[in-house]
């Protein structure tokens, strides 16, 4: 069971993808909710969520992030006033050509339009049909979820528990089913970025260590937590073994000697 806010948030979420499916706008839901959006129909994996440490203060969301197409964006500012929204006036004015920020009744929304633009850049397209929102409703899908997390170079408990849970409960393959993680797509993104690539690598190194850390506290079990490694297993040979292009090739060269990721800056209120 969630907690009243969570429950709020994800009322709030479904609510607002919904209305904007009615209305033709693409608007997919991203981080926390999405990830349980996923994993909810299996209870233990709930359970882990909940043990291990994700609930924040007692809640299990804190705000609902989204995100749509550039091309869309007057439609998206048109729906979010339909439905009794306020804006973040400055933050919109500011930065609305790549995120908006709104509210209703204690509940904060997220808009990012086109790419995530974070520790590495998650890119998902400019306009309808043309772009990997389509591949999934309401959330992005499982690969883009994956890659979400594994762009973060401060990557923090709550995180690795997610990226845990969601490969606990699906199958890393070299397909781009609904419910299956594409290790090709993932592989073929980070060949051509030294610094995603180095990042990622890294947490999932981090999450085999708190895979470890979780059995031995009792927080999941031997075959969950076997399941967990042979999907990183696959997804590091994907990673490892796809081609590598010119441009990773040349940074690869700088190593750790420079700065390969973005510092992150909140634009929160």
């Amino acid at each position: 069971m969630l907690d009243e806010f969570s429950s709020k948030i994800l009322r709030t979420a479904l609510e607002v993808v919904e209305a904007a499916q009615d209305r033709g706008i693409i608007l997919r839901i991203l981080g926390a909710v999405a990830t349980y959006l996923h994993c909810r129909e299996n209870e233990q994996v709930i359970l882990f969520i909940r043990s291990a440490g994700r609930v924040d203060g007692g809640s299990m969301f804190t705000d609902v992030d989204f995100i749509s197409y550039s091309k869309q964006r007057k439609q998206i500012v048109d729906l979010m006033r339909e439905l009794s929204f306020d804006e973040d006036r400055m933050i919109n004015t500011l930065f609305g050509h790549k995120r908006m920020i709104f509210f209703r009744d204690g509940v904060k929304v997220d808009i990012f339009f086109d790419k995530l633009e974070f520790s590495h850049d998650v890119f998902f397209g400019s306009e309808p049909g043309k772009g990997r929102l389509e591949l999934d409703y309401p959330t992005i899908s499982l690969t883009d979820l994956l890659l979400e997390k594994l762009q973060i170079h401060h990557i923090n408990r709550k995180d690795i528990i997610d990226v845990i849970a969601i490969l606990m409960t699906h199958e890393v393959d070299d397909s781009a089913g609904k419910e299956v993680i594409d290790a090709g797509y993932i592989g073929r993104v980070l060949s051509d970025d030294w610094g995603f690539w180095y990042d990622a690598l890294e947490n999932l190194r981090k999450v085999e260590c708190f895979v470890s850390k979780f059995v031995d506290e009792g927080l999941i079990g031997r075959d969950q937590s076997e399941k967990v490694l042979q999907n990183i297993g696959r997804l590091r040979m994907a990673i490892e073994g796809s081609e590598k292009t010119k441009n990773w090739v040349k940074r690869a060269k700088i190593g750790v000697s420079k700065p390969w990721y973005r510092n992150v800056e909140d634009l929160s209120t």
